[in-house]
């Protein structure tokens, strides 16, 4: 007989389990899997290739001057995925790239026989584009932004003659453009992405050298002109996705209570404002006051929005609460 009121209402349980998930609207759905996040981070290596141009003063065996270059790169930092906990057929997408940058720069050495060795530094610029896309649930939100940046640069280098008027030279040079970063929310997700547009840079090149007719074939005195190639790694990146409650009292409709938990948390009934699914969870407002730490404030919308996993707890539809209270009552 206890064996035949068990299975009675096991059959009860699954029944009404099922057909409360077969209600769920598009929103719905999505609330089952929070809470929820993700995040990723990439970094990038390509391809760099321009032109410099400057000018070299030299006393006995130091050598310095001024140099500006121009180069294009293919620095992208591309990522998707990272997300756990999440709905089917959720996304996410995030890249970074730097399509080109410049330099003015100061430089200063010491030259010995055909060689010099130098450091050099200055200003850095240089456009960097960020984008990122999040589905969850159903739904989308996306950002982009894209500027030309002002930062710093150092370095080194190595030229040797080949010639009078012709240098060979070997640099290396660490560029910083600074930080740039997005966010994005369409309720109850949310998104944020930063590229920290730093990156090293190794070029070989060529130098034409344009001397002066009084000055010595040794001599490294003169405005020059050349081009490089070489490589470019860094533009770190790093994105983070999130799925949170919208617990926000100003944004739920129908509020009534149902129940208090240990900590005197209250649990209610309501709906929000865009949906008629009936809902069984925390006020953000309430949660504030006794469990500050798993309340987050947006600051796009500025609503509050509950982390539920932090409390312990899992939001949950009217006929989903109703079995779990039903069945923890068996």
């Amino acid at each position: 007989m206890m064996r035949r009121f068990n299975f009675v209402a096991f059959t009860a349980v699954l029944v009404v389990t099922v057909a409360g998930a077969l209600s769920f609207s598009a929103f719905t759905a999505n609330a089952q899997c929070l809470p929820s996040q993700g995040s990723n981070s990439a970094r990038a290596s390509s391809w760099v290739a321009g032109a410099q141009a400057g000018y070299n003063w030299q006393q006995n065996a130091f050598v310095y001057g001024l140099e500006t270059d121009l180069s294009g790169t293919g620095l992208k930092s591309s990522m998707s995925g990272g997300l756990t906990g999440t709905c089917a057929n959720d996304a996410a997408n995030t890249s970074a790239k730097i399509p080109w940058y410049g330099t003015v720069r100061g430089r200063a050495g010491w030259t010995n026989g055909n060689a010099l060795f130098y450091g050099t530094g200055g200003l850095a610029y240089g456009k960097v584009d960020l984008s990122s896309t999040f589905n969850s649930g159903g739904l989308s939100t996306s950002a982009s932004t894209s500027s030309v940046r002002a930062g710093w640069v150092v370095g080194a280098g190595l030229e040797y003659k080949l010639r009078p008027d012709v240098f060979l030279n070997l640099g290396y040079q660490y560029v910083d453009l600074g930080t740039a970063s997005l966010a994005s929310s369409n309720l109850p997700i949310s998104q944020t992405a930063s590229a920290h547009a730093a990156f090293h840079v190794a070029t070989i090149g060529l130098n034409w050298r344009f001397a002066p007719s009084d000055r010595s074939p040794k001599s490294w005195e003169g405005m020059y002109v050349g081009a490089h190639v070489g490589g470019a790694w860094g533009n770190r990146t790093d994105a983070n996705y999130s799925v949170l409650a919208p617990s926000d009292i100003r944004l739920k409709r129908d509020i009534a209570l149902v129940g208090r938990l240990d900590d005197g948390l209250g649990l209610y009934r309501y709906r929000y404002l865009w949906s008629d699914t009936v809902y069984v969870g925390v006020m953000a407002q309430e949660v504030a006051l006794i469990h500050p730490e798993a309340v987050v404030r947006s600051g796009l919308d500025h609503y509050l929005r509950v982390d539920y996993g932090r409390l312990g707890l899992q939001l949950m539809t009217l006929p989903e609460w109703e079995v779990r209270s039903k069945a923890a009552q068996l």
